[in-house]
């Protein structure tokens, strides 16, 4: 049932003139059908926005923390077996949290992208993160480096082509983030042939990679800050658009005042 009234211009509501196709509008014209052209469209459209930071800042900041600490680890920079016993939480919080956080405000982004890739790596850090946890309380052995486990392979081999698949929608439109994730790819692919063969060498190979992610990672999240803060680039990452590579262009001109919506202020 409705209520005869409708929106007008100034923000009161008055009374609507029914006609054979609908409402009569403001103007007292009555309304295109739905889908006969464009005005129709418009008459009948309504847009509100909600700017965002980038949600990959939060995603890449917390992927680059996990990726750091335990690739740093599996290439044997540092710590012995029982390291991961003192890194799952942080590696659960920084990349599981954070990323699982950024993958559900992608979607709000409209980044297909950025959705696939965080929700994937951000599910990969809460389960391995549990997985230390419940070998620190007894309940499942360790998986040593050097042991053959093919369904720890599996986990990095669904990894992979997750990865893959996301490495190539990023050419569309980013060089740094394609970057991150080739390596990503090549470090989950190969970490996944290690724990298949049981090869601690092959192991080893794989964290090199992880670290090279997570310092293309670092170098992407720091283009994605200062671009927002400055409002310009400033580290080139090869994007679509030719100010995005000069130092200095202007990428983006939002629609809105310089400090930001009316009322509203940009930043903390």
């Amino acid at each position: 049932m409705t209520s005869g009234l409708h929106e007008t211009r100034g923000g009161s509501r008055a009374a609507s003139r029914p006609t054979e196709t609908g409402y009569r509008n403001e103007n007292g014209a009555a309304p295109k059908p739905y889908g006969q052209d464009e005005i129709a469209w418009q008459e009948r459209s309504r847009i509100v926005l909600t700017p965002i930071a980038a949600p990959s800042i939060m995603g890449l900041t917390g992927f680059m923390i996990a990726t750091l600490m335990v690739g740093a680890w599996q290439a044997g920079w540092y710590g012995n077996a029982d390291t991961p016993l003192s890194l799952w939480p942080f590696a659960l919080v920084a990349g599981g949290v954070l990323q699982s956080v950024a993958a559900v405000m992608s979607f709000k982004a409209r980044d297909g992208m950025a959705v696939a890739v965080h929700t994937a790596w951000g599910a990969f850090w809460v389960g391995w993160g549990i997985f230390q946890l419940l070998v620190a309380t007894h309940v499942q052995a360790a998986v040593p480096l050097s042991a053959s486990n093919p369904a720890f392979a599996f986990w990095f081999i669904g990894l992979t082509l997750v990865t893959f698949t996301c490495m190539l929608g990023a050419m569309a439109s980013n060089a740094g983030v394609t970057l991150t994730l080739a390596a990503l790819t090549g470090g989950a692919g190969i970490t996944a042939a290690g724990f298949w063969a049981g090869s601690v060498g092959t192991l080893r190979v794989g964290g090199w990679f992880f670290v090279i992610s997570a310092a293309l990672a670092w170098l992407a999240v720091s283009a994605m800050v200062l671009e927002h803060s400055y409002g310009r680039t400033i580290i080139p990452l090869g994007g679509a658009s030719k100010a995005k590579n000069v130092p200095g262009g202007r990428p983006t001109r939002p629609i809105e005042y310089a400090g930001g919506m009316p009322g509203a202020r940009v930043g903390q």
